[in-house]
This record gives C-alpha cells, structure tokens and sequence, in this order.
C-alpha cells in the first residue's frame, strides 16, 4: 500500500484522490488484501498520462502477485476482483484522465488503461494458475511416496502423523481391497478417478483411501465401516463394466501403521489364488482362501502329492488337460457328473469316461472318500503350483560332416 502511494506521488496530481483506492477496493472485494495491488495504481497512472504500456518487468511483478495470493489460499475470483475494483475506483483520479481536455483524449487514455488492466489481470491470473499448478504437483509427489511407504512398509515410524494428511487413521484397523484387470490402472487415470469420486460421494466416512500401486487399483478403509468393499466393488464394475476381466482381492484388516501392507499382502495373494484356481466371482476374500494358504505353506509335501497322484496322468492320450480340468469341475460341481457335465459342455458319458479313466491310470477313485480327497487336494495344487510344467522342445543340432 506505501508502495502504491509513493508511486503515485510522482504525478503531483490526484495524490489525495487515490491514496484510498486500495483500501475501498479491498472492501469492495469483500476483503482481498489491499497489498495484492502491488504496483498496479503506479502503473495505471503512468499510462494514462505516457499511453505506454506495461513492460515485462510490470508484468512480472503481477504474476508474482498471483502466485503470492494462491500460497495465501485468496480466490481467483476475488483476486481479479480485487482489480478490476481498483480499476474503475481510480479512473478519475488517473492523472491521463484529470487532464484530458477533450472527448476524444479521454477516449484515447480509456483505451490505454483498460488494454493495461487487461493485460495486469491476464499476468496475475497465470501467475496464480501457475503456482496452483505446482502447488497440485508437489502434493501428488507427496501423495504418490505417502503410498509407496504405506504399501511397502517403509518408514513406518512416520507412517501414522503422514496419514492424517490424507484423512486415514493407522491407528485402527484397516483392510485393503485390490483390483487386477487386464488393462493395468494408472495414478491418476480415468478409472482411478472415477472410483476415487464416486466412492466419497456415496459414503458419510472421508478415512478412504483410494489409489493405485503396480497396476493395482487399490482401496484402503477402516475396518468397521460397513458397506466400503461392496460399494467399491459396485464403482469398479461402473467404472470398468461387467464385461471387462478384473477381480478384486481382499485382505484381511489388520491394525497398526505396518497392518495395511499386510492387508495389501493378502489382497494381492487372494487374487493369485483365484486366477490360479479360476475361482467364480468378482470379489475374494483372504479369509475364505485360508485353506490354500495353508497348502502352499509346505509347497514341497504339496509337490510331492501331486507328484504321487496325478504324474500318471501324463501317459494318457491328448495330456493331462481334459482330465485334470474333468476331476476341477466334478468337485466344483459337488461330485455331481449332470452338472460337471453341463459346466464342461460335454456329454455325461464323456464325464463318467475320463472319471473311470483316471482311476485306471492313477488307481484314484472319485466313489472312495479317501481317494477322492487326496484327488482334490492334488488337482488343487496342480493348479496352485502350475502342474504340469510344459516340457520345452528340444531344437535339433545339425552337425556338420
């Protein structure tokens, strides 16, 4: 403000008249800090008695201004509002204005002062925009390292006071929520927004985390909101449609700044599980694939069942495939050939045919409750470790004579 009133001495006129234009146009912009005018009455002033423009100096100075008023959390709106107040509060004060002596030199300093006002708010406005702009990026970055640590398990000392930021609470308990698709999901991507929007929209609690990581569109909540992984689930089919090849895993909540990469964890190893067994649904839980868990936590007794079993089946003609996907469905079907049948899309004979045939090769039957168990558990496992494992053809040396 002692800047503006200096400047304008200069002309020797109108001094008193624009001494207050800052403040009443700081009232008049409900407010806006009366120093974000900076140099603009100096330069109105100046060109409406020299007609020269603003140089890049001036213009430098009010996106400075600008940028000032963003870090200061002031509207854009009120900011240019700020100056165009100033503008016409000070028009008949300008020094080019007091002195015009006909209709058409007040024409020519009008056009003068109103092209500069044009081009100072233009300057502010970039300047502004542009530190928003940064401003955007710098909490992206930190955003973006908040949820690499919180998803790695790095610097987790630090973890709880960084959650606040962004409105989790590691304090409790948290379970995550993870979705693999065929088309990985970028930050800050069309999917990822639309889920992350829809999803706050729809629910009371702001402790929603929401965010990708590998891939992975990824969902962190507290555990005792209810309805947070069924209305995710429902955005993700929005988001994606129900024709698109995605599931979702979910890990069990666990508490503490190090209980989300756990959770994380197990999201992501439910959905292995599920792509490995072909599992029907959208959604699996963690908590429901224990009993895989607990096969492949001895993956050596595991190999060896299924080695014991199941190698027989090799010899049979076209492979392992027709048998082996013959004795999932029968299981997944509760042992019921009519039905395997109809999942496999084959006759019921054909079903009986390769069930008898597996029993000549392996001496496994599916009637014996027994066999039939250590049948399952061995196909389960085939398909958790990847059995049979393609053996590569050999490529034939020529040897030279």
């Amino acid at each position: 403000m002692a800047r503006t009133r200096r400047a304008v001495s200069v002309t020797g006129h109108g001094v008193d008249l624009l001494a207050d234009v800052a403040d009443r146009a700081s009232r008049d912009a409900h407010g806006v800090p009366a120093d974000l005018l900076e140099g603009y009455l100096e330069d109105l002033d100046e060109v409406s008695t020299t007609g020269r423009q603003p140089g890049p100096d001036r213009l430098r100075v009010r996106r400075e201004v600008g940028a000032r008023a963003a870090v200061q959390g002031v509207a854009l709106r009120g900011l240019i509002d700020l100056h165009l107040s100033a503008t016409w509060l000070a028009w008949p004060s300008l020094s080019g204005v007091r002195q015009a002596s006909s209709a058409d030199s007040a024409r020519t300093v009008g056009e003068a002062v109103f092209k500069a006002a044009d081009a100072a708010v233009m300057a502010v406005t970039e300047g502004y925009e542009k530190a928003q702009r940064w401003s955007v990026r710098q909490e992206e970055s930190f955003r973006r390292e908040f949820v690499d640590d919180l998803l790695d398990g790095r610097n987790l000392g630090q973890l709880a006071e960084r959650a606040e930021r962004f409105g989790l609470r590691l304090a409790g308990s948290n379970a995550v929520a993870a979705v693999r698709s065929t088309q990985p999901v970028v930050d800050g991507g069309e999917v990822a927004r639309a889920v992350e929007t829809s999803l706050h929209l729809r629910l009371e609690s702001r402790d929603v985390l929401v965010t990708t990581k590998n891939g992975l569109l990824v969902c962190v909540a507290p555990d005792p909101v209810t309805g947070v992984v069924d209305e995710f689930v429902r955005q993700v089919a929005a988001a994606m449609g129900t024709d698109a090849t995605w599931l979702v895993g979910l890990g069990r909540a666990q508490s503490g700044p190090g209980g989300v990469v756990r959770s994380f964890e197990q999201a992501k190893h439910a959905l292995d599980t599920a792509e490995r067994l072909q599992l029907p649904g959208r959604l699996h839980r963690a908590a429901d694939l224990l009993v895989y868990q607990v096969l492949l936590r001895d993956s050596a007794a595991l190999a060896e069942l299924v080695s014991v079993v199941l190698e027989p089946l090799r010899s049979a003609r076209g492979g392992t495939g027709p048998l082996l996907e013959t004795l999932s469905a029968y299981f997944a079907s509760g042992r019921v050939a009519t039905v395997c049948a109809r999942e496999l899309h084959v006759g019921v004979r054909t079903v009986t045919y390769r069930l008898h045939r597996v029993k000549e090769l392996t001496g496994y039957s599916v009637d014996d409750p027994t066999q039939a168990l250590s049948l399952q558990v061995a196909v389960l496992g085939a398909r958790l470790l990847g059995w049979p494992v393609p053996v590569p053809v050999p490529v034939p040396v020529h040897r030279a004579p």
